[in-house]
């Protein structure tokens, strides 16, 4: 059972995000908080794997919170659901470790592939984070730093370039295949591609397959 701690200065959001992960299979709620060391004292005496935060909270905000648990809770993922997908939070977070970041309009679905996600190691960043990272990479001309590819995305590049489709890299891995195509789509992110068969020449090129 995947255990979720919520974080937000809105208890209608909470309760929101409760009832929608009351649907899930194998996830829930074990605890919540209005502000960012509220939901540092709850991971004091609670065990969660995942604690979705927002970014404004008062006291300590979302971003610091999540350094400070990336540094006392190192097991704990972090994901970042707000309103917010202007550059300068999304470089934040980034630097920050977060683990994942959506908007506060997603829908159930993405929520359960967010966490599915990030439960099984992986990194998830809804279409419209995405979409804005893209978009400042292309008005920069260049990344800033080669990309860095979790050993989990360089296995699953590999079996692509074996022309696997990701129902079939699913299967073999034993993951969802929502995970698998969240991994394509941080990699295609990452590498500045815009599919499949740039992130394989990225890849080559690169020398990670």
């Amino acid at each position: 059972m995947i255990q979720v701690i919520i974080a937000d200065d809105h208890q209608m959001f909470i309760d929101g995000v409760k009832l929608i992960i009351k649907s899930f299979e194998n996830i829930e709620v074990a605890g919540e908080a209005n502000t960012g060391d509220g939901a540092l004292d709850l991971l004091e005496k609670i065990q969660a794997d995942i604690a979705i935060l927002d970014i404004t909270m008062p006291g300590k905000d979302g971003i610091d919170t999540a350094k400070e648990i990336r540094k006392r809770f190192p097991k704990v993922k972090v994901l970042m659901v707000t309103m917010y997908k202007q550059k300068e939070f999304i470089s934040q977070l980034l630097a920050a470790g977060v683990s994942g970041y959506i908007l506060k309009n997603t829908g159930a679905e993405e929520l359960h592939q967010a966490l599915l996600t990030i439960q099984e190691g992986g990194e998830f960043f809804g279409e419209e984070i995405t979409n804005e990272i893209l978009h400042s990479m292309r008005h920069r001309n260049a990344m800033p730093e080669e990309p860095h590819f979790s050993k989990r995305e360089i296995e699953i590049l590999k079996l692509l370039n074996d022309e696997l489709t990701s129902q079939e890299i699913a299967d073999k891995l034993v993951i969802s295949f929502h995970t698998v195509e969240s991994h394509r789509k941080n990699m295609l992110m990452k590498a500045g591609v815009k599919n499949t068969a740039g992130l394989i020449r990225y890849g080559i090129n690169g020398r990670l397959i």
